[in-house]
């Protein structure tokens, strides 16, 4: 008798969870992911979650690791996204702003008095912490390596991953969001193809060409998805649409409205932002080549933005398009060179970015363009010419302390390989090259102790193919 009690007590809690797993994939058009927010600190993080355009009661409760009583949230916000091509559907989000630095906390999410979805997250760490991160670039590709890469990145169990551009192929859609980005870095559980990462630790994401380039609603009403579903800083140079860094909207009344409207105040200011995680300062760029980065206005907003960063041992800097890149594809399109005097005085350390489908890395440079500074055409960008100074004593190994910045390509994050033929052949690596792989999938993971970054590449099957150290 107590064995067929035991038993039937089994099944209907198996029932009860196969009912709450389906019941989860109805309820949500994303599940609930954490972000940075707008205003970012190590007490804080952001809840956002996708559902269906229908009224109903939601409240979000968290607790400490060491504490059994759940504080209850409810200051939530909605926006609603009612753009032609999807169902209209709203966007949640809720401020955890108690957070113990690097702890780790649970949360449940509420709708109608029934818990609809449980996790656990990761609180930033401060500026005494190690932290680890991931750095991967051109990813949402649906391809058999995203997925092993979104599994690699979970084991690596990273505080943050940063994300630098290309977030989705081919347009940056809505729809694309769904059918190769939530399923994928936000799946109920492990598999072989996807992991639940981004609802224990935040995304940070740059944009892409195949983010925001396209601006034309009227053929694709459904793009821009980037200023949507991103909660970030609102932090960097405002300015209109027709100004060296914001190009026009194209598109009936209705459909920008309706754009508008979905994106809030991140359009079109989220493009460009910083913030600080740990002890580092993070810079991020939108280096789309109808951005002038010749214009003053943003010269200066990235001077004066790096000379605030005076307390942080590290200094990052994060966009899309390779300045300094040895493969034959996008080779011209060397338009963010013209920053590099900036990043120098400013103190940076390394910058990471994509676009190109594979990985490399400099020696630590300097650069000094050529006069007159680049000018950038709205479809590619162009040759910057100018003189480069290489560290080659530098080794990560022995020699740790780089004379210049380190500028790392980490774009082999599921998208189709570019150049794999240029690997083995150094001959055709440019001079400031020091490492090129693109043979295979990877990504970058970071260790952050004080004074020390610990840099490892690893591919989609977990091999690591390149490692380095640097020190201050």
């Amino acid at each position: 008798m107590k064995f067929r009690l035991l038993s039937l007590l089994l099944f209907i809690g198996i029932q009860q969870l196969m009912a709450q797993e389906n019941s989860t994939e109805k309820i949500f058009i994303a599940n609930p992911y954490l972000q940075i927010g707008r205003e970012p600190s190590a007490q804080s993080l952001e809840l956002v979650w996708h559902v269906a355009d229908a009224d109903a009661t939601w409240f979000v409760e968290e607790r400490t690791k060491d504490s059994n009583a759940w504080t209850r949230i409810e200051a939530i916000n909605f926006t609603r996204v009612a753009v032609t091509g999807v169902d209209p559907h709203r966007i949640y989000h809720i401020k955890f702003n108690k957070l113990d630095p690097g702890s780790t906390f649970y949360y449940r999410v509420i709708k109608n008095k029934v818990v609809v979805f449980e996790a656990e997250g990761k609180a930033p760490k401060s500026d005494k912490q190690n932290y680890r991160f991931v750095a991967i670039g051109d990813i949402g590709a649906l391809t058999p390596d995203q997925k092993l890469l979104a599994v690699q990145a979970y084991k690596a169990k990273p505080d943050m991953v940063v994300v630098a551009g290309d977030i989705v192929y081919n347009t940056g859609l809505i729809s694309e969001y769904r059918t190769k980005f939530w399923n994928i870095y936000n799946s109920d559980k492990e598999t072989e193809q996807s992991a639940p990462i981004m609802r224990s630790v935040p995304f940070v994401a740059a944009p892409g060409n195949h983010d925001i380039a396209t601006r034309d609603l009227d053929r694709l009403p459904q793009a821009l998805a980037y200023f949507m579903f991103w909660d970030q800083p609102l932090n960097g140079p405002n300015g209109p649409e027709g100004s060296a860094w914001v190009p026009l909207l194209k598109g009936s009344d209705e459909n920008k409205n309706a754009f508008k409207a979905a994106a809030g105040d991140a359009y079109p200011r989220m493009g460009n932002f910083s913030f600080n995680y740990g002890n580092a300062h993070w810079l991020y760029l939108d280096s789309n080549p109808y951005v002038n980065w010749s214009d003053k206005t943003l010269t200066d907003w990235i001077k004066n933005d790096l000379a605030s960063a005076k307390g942080a041992t590290w200094r990052f800097v994060v966009f899309h398009h390779p300045g300094f890149n040895s493969s034959r594809q996008h080779f011209e399109e060397q338009q963010m060179r013209v920053l590099s005097p900036a990043f120098e005085a400013g103190n940076v350390d390394v910058v990471i970015t994509g676009h190109v489908h594979n990985y490399q890395r400099t020696y630590p440079l300097t650069f000094t363009p050529d006069p007159p500074a680049a000018t950038t055409t709205p479809s590619r960008g162009r040759i910057v010419n100018g003189k480069w100074v290489l560290d080659n004593n530098f080794n990560g190994k022995t020699v740790t302390k780089p004379k210049g910045i380190i500028y790392i390509v980490t774009g082999a994050g599921g998208a189709d390989l570019y150049n794999p033929e240029q690997q083995d052949d150094k001959n055709s690596w440019q001079t400031f090259t020091s490492t090129f792989i693109s043979k295979v999938h990877s990504l970058t993971v970071v260790d952050v102790e004080g004074k020390t970054l610990n840099f490892r590449q690893i591919a989609a099957d977990g091999k690591e193919v390149d490692a380095f150290k640097v020190t201050k």
